[in-house]
């Protein structure tokens, strides 16, 4: 199995809710954000997927969190923006707009990795 994988990152404010402890309040991250495609095969040029053009996927679909406050952006207005739902969100939208830009590229899987910290992160992979 081949992997790609891009880090993108955006700073963001958040808080969580239903939450008691620190993260109930208003508090930011740089928030890094890590797409990996996971392939059995490979282009004609022996790639699964071009940077370049995942890049633009990934800054395409974070852009709209940068220097915001997520609880005011759908979906995270209605639900929590905690890194396992932003991860699944990212990586739903990463693989839509894949689909729609390359319809032909086989990838088996994606794994969207983010970041509040170094040293904390959560991941989906669908």
């Amino acid at each position: 199995m081949f992997e790609v994988n891009v880090i993108a990152g955006f700073a963001g404010a958040h808080h969580l809710r239903d939450y008691k402890g620190k993260c109930e309040n208003l508090h930011g991250h740089n928030w890094k954000v890590e797409v990996t495609l996971f392939s059995k095969t490979l282009d004609k040029t022996g790639m699964v997927f071009d940077f370049t053009d995942l890049k633009k996927i990934i800054n395409g679909v974070i852009e709209i969190f940068d220097h915001k406050y997520l609880n005011n952006i759908p979906p995270f207005n209605k639900i929590n923006p905690t890194s396992e739902n932003m991860a699944k969100y990212i990586n739903e939208k990463v693989k839509t707009n894949i689909k729609k830009s390359f319809p032909k590229l086989k990838i088996e899987k994606i794994r969207t990795t983010v970041w509040e910290s170094d040293r904390q992160w959560a991941a989906y992979t669908a």
